[in-house]
């Protein structure tokens, strides 16, 4: 396993830089707390939308569709910034600035977005709303930032 390596700094929380996610990671992506995933469009600027999000032990796991631009960005540039705050106190949350290092799609994908559904809105997904393939997103971390 690599070595931990953690920052405290005034004002800015814990910085930590290692290859597992932080419990507090795992926590927030695992509960029905809201994302905000920040790609790298072709121009160099940045797009960030809100996303539904979960993890695993290793790596934040998103759900998009292979027709939406932060698909696109992370296939050409596969750094990607997730912001997870918690639903009741907004001013706690994570970053985790990392890299997309493998794409799952197919039914693992189809049946993650039934899931995240469930978590959010209490029922599946509906077929009508996906418009291409689903596809996981597997983000590995590079540096955590545990706030609040």
């Amino acid at each position: 396993m690599a070595k931990e390596k953690t920052q405290q700094r005034e004002g800015v929380g814990r910085i930590q830089a290692e290859a597992a996610l932080d419990p507090r990671v795992r926590q927030l992506a695992t509960g029905p707390n809201f994302a905000a995933v920040t790609t790298l469009l072709p121009s160099g600027h940045f797009q960030t939308q809100p996303i539904w999000v979960s993890c695993d032990d290793d790596h934040i796991l998103l759900n998009t569709e292979v027709h939406r631009t932060k698909f696109r960005n992370v296939e050409r540039d596969p750094r990607i910034t997730v912001m997870i705050w918690d639903r009741e106190n907004p001013y706690a949350y994570v970053e985790v600035r990392g890299r997309v290092v493998e794409t799952v799609r197919g039914e693992p994908a189809r049946r993650m977005i039934d899931e995240l559904s469930q978590k959010y809105n209490g029922k599946p997904y509906p077929p009508e709303a996906i418009q291409s393939e689903r596809v996981i997103l597997k983000v590995a971390p590079e540096q955590q930032r545990i706030q609040g």
